[in-house]
């Protein structure tokens, strides 16, 4: 590998990338230790790995992450590794590195949804590109699930009645025709209507609909 590059500053912000882990799983102890060293070049907490098993077995938490994962490893494959990892609903981006790649390997790989696949050797450059998309990705994914989850919890906060109106209006009635369809006065639609829109934190008719589209609410008018 050459001298470390500097992409992680301009592609992500380290302040969040140095709060996540970069994973190392590679049966070369001189590869360990290389990308141990450079990836500490880039303030980046990194922990290695053998095998897929110590890895497994590592407690881990929900800070932004990637694994940087050897293809060939003794007595085990790293594309299978990866097929277990989606299959338990794993989420961890994977920049796969190995010295026996072809065409057919990477793109299954990149079919499963590896963020790269780099052949040894491989420039620190394109490695750390690769990291940094990696763990991009990971901030972007734990970003969007936090979001999904506070307005599933503003959802949750609603009365029946005002999960009534707001799912009318997502469906695009005015308010009259909210009031007809659920048998209650336009004031009392209107006042359910600021109440939700307040609990659920939204700006515009247009940004509820967005929010309610993250919740998959089956929408329908009242009989």
């Amino acid at each position: 590998m050459n001298s470390p590059g500097r992409v992680l500053a301009r592609e992500i912000d380290l302040r969040h990338a140095r709060k996540g882990v970069v994973y190392v799983v590679d049966d070369d102890v001189s590869m360990r230790l290389a990308l141990d060293r450079l990836l500490r070049s880039e303030g980046l907490q990194v922990k290695t790995f053998e095998s897929t098993q110590e890895f497994s077995a590592f407690p881990k938490n929900d800070a932004p992450s990637c694994l940087i994962l050897d293809v060939r490893l003794r007595g085990e494959s790293g594309l299978a590794f990866q097929e277990q990892i989606s299959k338990s609903g794993g989420h961890i981006p994977i920049v796969f590195i190995t010295s026996y790649g072809d065409i057919a390997m990477t793109a299954r790989a990149m079919k499963a949804g590896a963020v790269d696949f780099l052949a040894k050797p491989f420039r620190d450059q394109d490695l750390l590109d690769a990291v940094a998309n990696a763990l991009a990705r990971d901030i972007s994914r734990i970003a969007a699930e936090h979001a999904n989850a506070n307005v599933r919890s503003a959802y949750e906060s609603l009365t029946p009645r005002e999960r009534d109106v707001m799912e009318q209006v997502v469906l695009g009635k005015m308010n009259k025709q909210i009031a007809a369809d659920l048998g209650i006065s336009l004031v009392t639609v209107k006042c359910h209507r600021s109440q939700l829109m307040r609990k659920m934190g939204a700006r515009s008719v247009a940004d509820l609909v967005r929010k309610s589209g993250s919740l998959n609410l089956s929408l329908r008018s009242p009989a």
